[in-house]
Order: structure tokens, then C-alpha cells, then sequence
């Protein structure tokens, strides 16, 4: 065998190093099994690690601490009030089986040594459901890493999976391509796991399943290729709902520099205290503590324009209708960002629920005071509109002309953009957060030819694995991410292995020189 190529042999291997692939293996590695794990970027994190990082669950520890009376049931039923127009596209099944097992994937969070607090209310969830895990989402990783590690998990960083390997129409392992350009091949002796993530920014599926004006538009992880898809679709399984995405969506970016705090790992007694703050320290105190912990792209509520903020591009115009689906403008304009621009009027409602500026790590929502304080990266004040423009660095008389022009046009029960200070938030872009479009799965989360049957040795989860569950409202994504993970995990970990481990003889014949078959 050349020096570019290398052979290893797990009983089950993961692709992806996520929130799903982390779950996956840990559940596999304490089923019994020997895992390894792939993941193409140097650390692990993938979509989970620029989340806020809230679950929503019902019935939940939590919920009944705070006297809330919930079940599962009525959880899946508010699903459906989310999902809107897209309800009749979503896959019950897998609905119900997510809304059964999130509950104990939360206990089993916390029992790894994750906090939460909450349950915090989000209409039109009938009760509050969503759980916000503290610090922030780092903590996901933090806790799960450590403790897959701890069971024997073995992590191999920087090596993109690019086929599967199959024997009998069985999958059997893995090929992947490691930095530097080697070939490692792992065999399988039970299952392989696709938790890969979505195709956000995967080219060729967007071009494939979503108009051009979205598909031009970047994803928020740029390591979101549909890996875990394309690989199975050489297998024949399908991809459901691959025309559903989330967003394209306003998002302010991430601070340019982390906070000393934020630094600081994220343990079980760290997020313990931060909760006892939470409970019992003055706001004024706490709010900027936990803002210091906020790491990722968040989204400005459309309140903000419903009550009378604009869009203006960098040349100080206002290019669209706020109300009409301004994130599809956004991407047109000099630079690909805008400005939210308002007045002291507006800017007095965005200080307590439910006038919210974004939700928030920590916080659960953050609010005017909050990004005046702690965001001044994106935060800009003034007594005037040409001393607001400066700050923005767009023209001032293009501004004040734009806003001028506003309010001679807006109607007279709307209050016009006058009362000084004015403030502006950005610059924003419009990024696609997540794309759905997931494998074919069933209950079990094998994946699915295009048969119906099973492909052997073949599970996926996440978004990998999303199989037409429709996820809208905060906290779905990720509560899926980790329950799909556990339930996959525990489902390959159990998987008969082949007689003498098909996965074996491809490690076999890979260590005598022979090419074990690929698709």
C-alpha cells in the first residue's frame, strides 16, 4: 500500500462533528461499540456551535420546576402552528418521534452537565418550551466532546468523507480525503452515520433545488456543503423537502473580537453559577456578563419594522419595502448589506417583551439596551441624521433624503422618523441559516432508497438526516440535531455486524493493496 493511503476499522463511524455527530457517537461508544468519528474542519463544532443554542422540549424538569403542565402531545400539535403553509409537507412520523425522545434528550443533556434556564415563552407555543443552555452554545461541545472522549470515542480531524464503501449492496465504511491529500478508508463493522449537516452553502444543491436569487445567497457556515447528502444520493436515496430552507434571514455578524469571559471553558460550574446570577443578581449586572458570551450571527426581529424602522444600503437610499421580504434585497445592494435606521420613537419600544431586538445566548432575548451597551460594533447613536450618517459612513444628504421622502409618504396613523436620537443597526446581511432538505429517513433513521427499503448499514440525523420534518420556531433545529443523534447512534450501535464484519475485509483488502468497491 502506497504512503498516501492508510486503513482503519470501527465498529461504527460517524461523519460529522457537530451537535448530531457528537451525539451519535457518544450514544454508539456507550452501546458498546468502537467509534470514530469524521469531521473535515481542524475542531469540532459545525452549525451547533453558532447557534443561540435553546431546545424547545415538553415536559421537561424545568417546566415542571416553574409549575407548567405540558406534554408532548400538545408540543407536536404547536409544530404544526410554526410550520404554517408547510404543515401539509411535513412528515408526521418523524414529528411525533421527535417530540416523544426531546424530553429525555434534555435529561440527558443535563445529566452530561449541561444547564439550562427557562422555560421561556415563544407564541405560538401554548406554554413556554424553550430551554437556553448556559453559557452559550459552546457549552454543547464542550460537555459532549469530553465526554464522548471519555468513552472511547476517536476523533479524526481535517478528513472530509467523500464515498462509501459497500459489499452486497451493504455500506461497510468510509473513504476520506485527510490534509496533505491522503486516502484514509475506514471500515464499518455495524453502520456508518451521516450527521454532515445541511447544504446551506452547497452550490450544486442550491442551484438544484432553489430559485437564483436565494441560491446566489451565502450560507451562514460555510462548511455546510450537503456532504452527508450527496454521499448517500450515490447510494439512491432521496432527499425530501430539499426546496425548504431557513431564511434567507437578516443577521447581524459575530463581534470581530471574543471578550476575555467568553473564553473561559464553559463548565458545568461555570454555567451554574451563571445561573444563580441569572436568579439573583441585579440586571443591570447580569445582562452585560452574559452579552459578553455572544458569539454568533443574530437576527434582528421584524417587529423593528412592522413599527417603523427602514432599510437603507450604504449609499444611504432605502431599496425595498421592510414588510415585503427584505432579506432577498439585501444581497442586491453596493456590498450586499443594509442599515436599520429608526427614531427615538420606535427605539422606546424595544426595551422589554415582547419588542425584542434578537434573541440572545443567555438572555433568551436581548433588547435595545443591550446592543447600545454591548454590540457598539453594530450600534450607532446620534442627534441628527447627518451625524448618524457619518457614523455609518453614508452620504448624509442621500439619508436625510431618504428619510424625508419616508415620511412624506408613510400614511398619517404612522408616526413619522423625527424624534431624535436615531439610531442605526448594521451593517446586516442576509445569509441562508439553514437548508432542510434532508435524507429520506424512517423511524429508526436508516436512510431510504428510493425504493422505500433500507439502505444496510446506513443511518443518518441532523439535518443530514431531517427526512422532511419541518423544524420552524426556535429550538427545533438543534433539539432534532441531538435527539436524531442519540436515537441513530443507539440504532447503529446495535446494528447486526456482517458475518466476519464486511467492514473488516475492506480494511483487509485495503491493507493488502486491493481496492474494497465504492460508489
Amino acid at each position: 500500500m502506497s504512503g498516501s493511503e492508510a486503513a482503519e476499522t470501527a465498529d461504527v463511524v460517524v461523519v460529522g462533528g457537530g451537535g448530531s455527530g457528537l451525539a451519535a457517537a457518544l450514544t454508539a461508544a456507550r452501546e458498546g461499540s468502537k467509534v470514530l468519528l469524521l469531521e473535515k474542519q481542524p475542531k469540532l463544532g459545525g452549525t451547533t456551535a453558532r447557534s443561540v443554542g435553546s431546545i424547545s422540549a415538553s415536559g421537561t424538569r424545568l417546566q415542571r420546576l416553574a409549575g407548567i403542565a405540558d406534554i408532548p402531545e400538545q408540543h407536536a400539535e404547536d409544530m404544526a402552528l410554526f410550520a404554517g403553509p408547510l404543515a401539509a409537507r411535513d412528515n408526521l412520523e418523524l414529528r411525533r418521534l421527535f417530540t416523544e425522545n426531546v424530553p429525555e434528550t434534555v435529561h440527558w443533556l443535563e445529566s452530561l452537565g449541561l444547564v439550562f434556564f427557562g422555560p421561556m415563552p415563544e407564541p405560538p407555543h401554548r406554554v413556554p418550551r424553550m430551554h437556553n443552555v448556559l453559557p452559550n452554545s459552546r457549552a454543547y461541545l464542550y460537555q459532549l466532546s469530553r465526554a464522548a472522549e471519555r468513552a472511547g470515542v476517536r476523533f479524526l480531524l481535517g478528513a472530509r468523507a467523500t464515498r462509501l464503501l459497500t459489499e452486497a449492496g451493504r455500506v461497510v465504511g468510509v473513504e476520506a480525503t485527510r490534509a496533505g491529500g491522503e486516502t484514509l478508508r475506514v471500515g464499518a463493522r455495524r453502520a456508518v452515520i451521516l450527521a454532515a449537516g445541511d447544504y446551506s452553502s452547497g452550490r450544486e444543491f442550491k442551484e438544484h433545488y432553489l430559485a437564483p436569487e436565494i441560491a446566489r445567497i451565502e450560507g451562514i457556515n460555510d462548511a455546510c456543503t450537503g456532504d452527508g447528502q450527496r454521499l448517500a444520493l450515490e447510494l439512491g436515496a432521496e432527499v425530501v423537502n430539499g426546496d425548504v430552507i431557513y431564511g434567507p434571514e437578516i443577521r447581524f455578524p459575530p463581534p470581530g473580537k471574543t471578550k476575555f469571559i467568553a473564553r473561559i471553558p464553559p463548565t458545568r460550574a461555570f454555567a451554574q453559577l451563571t445561573k444563580f446570577a441569572l436568579a439573583y443578581a441585579p440586571s443591570f449586572l447580569l445582562r452585560p456578563f452574559l452579552m459578553s458570551f455572544v458569539t454568533t450571527h443574530l437576527a434582528p426581529s421584524h417587529k423593528l419594522f412592522q413599527e417603523g424602522a427602514i432599510l437603507v444600503n450604504r449609499e444611504g437610499r432605502r431599496f425595498v419595502d421592510e414588510r415585503d421580504r427584505p432579506q432577498l434585497a439585501i444581497p442586491q445592494q453596493p456590498g450586499g448589506i443594509a442599515y436599520i435606521v429608526f427614531d427615538h420613537t420606535v427605539a422606546e419600544k424595544f426595551r422589554a417583551w415582547p419588542y425584542f431586538i434578537s434573541t440572545a445566548p443567555g438572555l433568551a432575548y436581548a433588547y435595545l439596551p443591550d446592543y447600545r451597551r454591548h454590540r457598539r460594533d453594530i450600534y450607532a447613536e446620534a442627534n441628527t441624521i447627518e451625524e448618524l450618517a457619518a457614523k455609518i459612513g453614508v452620504p448624509a444628504a442621500v439619508l436625510a433624503e431618504t428619510i424625508a421622502d419616508c415620511n412624506r409618504a408613510r400614511p398619517a396613523e404612522t408616526a413619522p422618523l423625527a424624534t431624535p436620537p436615531f439610531v442605526a443597526l448594521g451593517p446586516a446581511k442576509s445569509w441562508i441559516v439553514m437548508a432542510d432538505g434532508g435524507l429520506k429517513v424512517d423511524t429508526d433513521l436508516r436512510v431510504l432508497g428510493r425504493d422505500g427499503k433500507p439502505i444496510a448499514g446506513l443511518y443518518a440525523a441532523g439535518s443530514t438526516g431531517q427526512g422532511g420534518l419541518i423544524l420552524e420556531g426556535h429550538g427545533h433545529h438543534l433539539g432534532w440535531a441531538f435527539t436524531s443523534g442519540r436515537i441513530a447512534g443507539r440504532n447503529a450501535a446495535r446494528t447486526e455486524p456482517t458475518e466476519t464484519s464486511g467492514g473488516e475485509r475492506a480494511a483487509a483488502k485495503l491493507r493488502a493493496g486491493t481496492p474494497a468497491h465504492s460508489h
